[in-house]
């Protein structure tokens, strides 16, 4: 599943196209994907022009200067396309611009979403309203990891995939941070102090910062909007590597946690 990185890589992909671009058309090839497109999705967009891009969690952001913001969810396998060669079975929503391009989201399992919310109350759509802190804003702290996991006897690494205590952050991610911070994903996350939840907090800044620097990490479908793959997945430190070394010498194990393969290492990781 496209995590941060991906969404951060797309949505600036896109803002290259589409930051102050007018929508000439706008079309869905099927009613819906997850969940149904908004009825009145083609009528708000056509006409508009794109005054912003962003993005919240994992979701994008598209703002128009009619106050509505195109909120999408990549799902499992969705990415938006930038001038195809051509439209396909699994382009499931199309976008002309009045200067030529033509992007379309594309979603093979169709497990992706597409919203259509008044910008101003962006923050009270379902999805956003219990998020915590961005992990790469500044109100993501060791401080306030401490707050949010006081007395907690569940796994850090559970609790890091929490949207509830810090927004975007996915499996791949949390294994390499925590792997980087030499904290093991079955600690109880009560238990971490400041002096291991400092050096934390900045190994889930630093792997983002990476992540995001080389592209993302391309896991089934994903690219990015021009076509190119992500290259962070060469740069693992962990995670996919089972049975293989660890920065520090030592071998990277799997092991299932709630359902998800967790990478870690053992030797350094306590």
């Amino acid at each position: 599943m496209p995590e941060l990185p991906e969404v951060e890589t797309t949505v600036r992909g896109l803002a290259a196209v589409l930051q102050g671009a007018r929508i000439t058309r706008l079309v869905t090839h099927r009613p819906d994907l997850r969940r149904a497109f908004p009825p009145d999705l083609a009528q708000r967009m056509t006409g508009a022009t794109i005054t912003a891009l962003g993005r919240r969690a994992k979701y994008g952001l598209i703002a128009t200067d009619r106050g509505d913001s195109m909120v999408f969810h990549l799902g499992m396998s969705g990415r938006w396309r930038i001038d195809p060669d051509a439209i396909g079975t699994h382009d499931h929503l199309v976008m002309d611009t009045e200067s030529g391009h033509t992007l379309s989201l594309f979603d093979p399992r169709r497990f992706g979403s597409v919203d259509l919310v008044t910008t101003a109350l962006l923050g009270t759509l379902p999805a956003f309203a219990a998020m915590g802190p961005e992990p790469l804003g500044d109100d993501f702290t060791a401080a306030y990891l401490k707050r949010r996991l006081a007395g907690r006897a569940a796994p850090i690494k559970g609790l890091l995939l929490d949207q509830r205590i810090v927004a975007g952050l996915g499996n791949i991610y949390v294994c390499e941070a925590l792997n980087m911070a030499r904290i093991s994903p079955m600690r109880a996350a009560g238990q971490i102090g400041p002096a291991k939840l400092r050096p934390l907090v900045a190994a889930i800044k630093e792997v983002l910062v990476q992540a995001i620097a080389a592209g993302g990490s391309t896991l089934r479908d994903y690219a990015r909007p021009d076509g190119e793959l992500g290259y962070f997945a060469k740069d693992w430190r962990v995670y996919g590597c089972e049975g293989e070394a660890c920065p520090c010498g030592g071998t990277v194990r799997r092991v299932a946690q709630s359902g998800r393969s967790t990478f870690y290492c053992p030797s350094c990781q306590r």
